[in-house]
């Protein structure tokens, strides 16, 4: 399934967002996005690329060509939105029905396809269910900056930095440690 078109609108009544796709392949996904997972999905992808390019750079010039990148996807769409603005195309077939999911929660983690880094996006369905996207650098920087620009308009604040957790032995230790209440 490859991605030809991201589509969302954000709905001020529901306070969420309705997000579809289409595919090569002629067919539409919709989904409802939270507040909570619209951020979750920007907080994350945002931190797993820049953890992705530190295995091959400085974490300074991981975040600087990171940023790099957003800001050219962004320059790059608003050049081809001012030639030729475009339609978002509905697909003939709804694997999931033309209703909207909701989205009740994502997972998401950087894996190696052939000799590409692609988020893997799954996408957690009520009863369990879940559906899995792929998403190379410029398809994940494109979605990220629609969902990026809808949370701006819907006022739902700055995207939260995520939490480093302790991985050696000597911060997993320090942090079981209680810690001393202060007393004034």
């Amino acid at each position: 399934m490859t991605i030809k078109q991201f589509n969302a609108t954000y709905l001020a009544n529901d306070d969420r967002l309705l997000f579809r796709f289409n595919t090569s392949e002629d067919t539409e996904f919709r989904f409802w996005f939270t507040r909570r997972v619209t951020l979750f999905i920007l907080a994350a992808t945002s931190h797993l690329l820049v953890k992705n390019l530190e295995q091959s750079h400085t974490p300074e010039a991981a975040k600087a060509i990171a940023q790099f990148g957003e800001e050219a996807v962004k320059k790059e769409r608003e050049q081809r939105e001012a030639v030729k603005p475009e339609t978002y195309q509905p697909a003939s077939a709804y694997p999931l029905g033309a209703d909207p999911v909701l989205v009740m929660d994502v997972k998401c983690a950087f894996e190696k396809q052939d000799a590409e880094d692609m988020l893997s996006l799954d996408l957690v369905l009520p009863g369990g269910a879940n559906i899995n996207l792929k998403m190379a650098g410029p398809t994940l920087q494109a979605m990220c900056l629609l969902l990026n620009q809808l949370r701006e308009h819907a006022a739902w604040g700055e995207v939260p930095q995520v939490q480093e957790v302790a991985t050696t032995e000597k911060e997993l230790e320090k942090a079981k440690k209680p810690q001393k209440p202060l007393m004034h």
